[in-house]
């Protein structure tokens, strides 16, 4: 399968094992990583940068664990608006922009409008949050709330070979 954008040729097989051990590793040192993939140096840095400019690595972070910051609770909320035009898809999503602890925000399809996550630390910070932001946006008809009892499986890396 070819993974392209608009304004890029397609992965070959040494991108999608850059990709690979980027994601797993985003610290690995160019010669390591050239190593690993059977290049040189030059030609690796060169494929990285051209992944970095036509926008298939997105960025480097560090991945923190929740319960060490005093975010051990994860909690989904599942969003019902009160009607579905543009102009209400728009102000919701502008105003879950601002909502703090919100990890993500997914508009899906079926029974509701929109799935959220939050990381909070316990169940008065969300009652806060579900309180004074969630309810307090214009348009959302109904909530419905899913507490975490155990993350069974919280995988980053994406399937690229």
């Amino acid at each position: 399968m070819a993974i392209s954008s608009d304004h890029s040729r397609p992965l070959d097989a040494i991108d999608r094992r850059i990709l690979d051990a980027l994601q797993r590793n985003g610290r690995i040192s160019n010669l390591a990583l050239a190593a690993g993939i059977g290049l040189t140096a030059t030609p690796c840095q060169e494929r990285v940068r051209r992944l970095e400019r036509e926008g298939y690595i997105k960025g480097y972070e560090a991945r923190l664990d929740p319960a060490r910051l005093g975010l051990g609770l994860t909690v989904f909320v599942q969003v019902t608006l009160d009607r579905t035009t543009p102009a209400i898809f728009d102000h919701f999503a502008k105003a879950v922009a601002g909502i703090p602890h919100l990890a993500e925000c997914h508009m899906v399809a079926g029974g509701f409008d929109y799935l959220l996550k939050l990381r909070v630390g316990d169940m008065t910070q969300f009652r806060e949050i579900l309180g004074d932001h969630l309810a307090a946006i214009g348009g959302v008809a109904q909530t419905h709330t899913y507490v975490v009892m155990e993350e069974v499986k919280a995988e980053t890396c994406l399937p690229v070979l």
